[in-house]
């Protein structure tokens, strides 16, 4: 009975911890799509996408799956011009329910001539161990 109590708090204690770490996870990968979305890094996107991944722009202005965000990623490698200088993120919350998780936030991309707010809300999904990236949702904060 003893060890039975002690097997309980155990786990009472560690399921937390588990929580807490796939939210870092989270984070850092969050944080490595904005980075791989301003290197244009194809293997990093080719990786993190899940096959129906789905990016809602702002107001529904474009529409873009996983083969439009590795190919874009892909012209920027072969010579296109990449307009974005900076990717900036701030205010990351992760919401989890079992295998999916939230994380939502705001990055401030500069493309010049002034940078924009964007409003994020991005599902990831939790597939063979690893988190994938299935749907991004960004809308434009309207300056005052």
């Amino acid at each position: 009975m003893k060890n039975l109590v002690q097997i309980s708090i155990l786990l009472i204690f560690s399921f937390p911890a588990l929580s807490q770490t796939d939210a870092q996870k989270l984070l850092e990968l969050d944080l490595a799509w904005e980075k791989a979305l301003l290197t244009s890094d194809v293997s990093f996107l080719e990786n993190v996408l899940a096959d129906d991944f789905i990016w809602v722009h702002d107001h529904a202005s474009l529409i873009d799956g996983k083969k439009e965000v590795v190919n874009q990623a892909k012209r920027i490698q072969n010579g296109q011009k990449q307009t974005t200088r900076n990717r900036l993120s701030s205010d990351q919350k992760v919401i989890m329910l079992g295998q999916t998780a939230i994380v939502t936030g705001f990055t401030l991309v500069d493309r010049g001539p002034s940078p924009t707010t964007y409003n994020f809300m991005r599902t990831y999904a939790k597939i063979d161990g690893k988190f994938k990236l299935l749907a991004n949702h960004t809308m434009a904060i309207p300056k005052e």
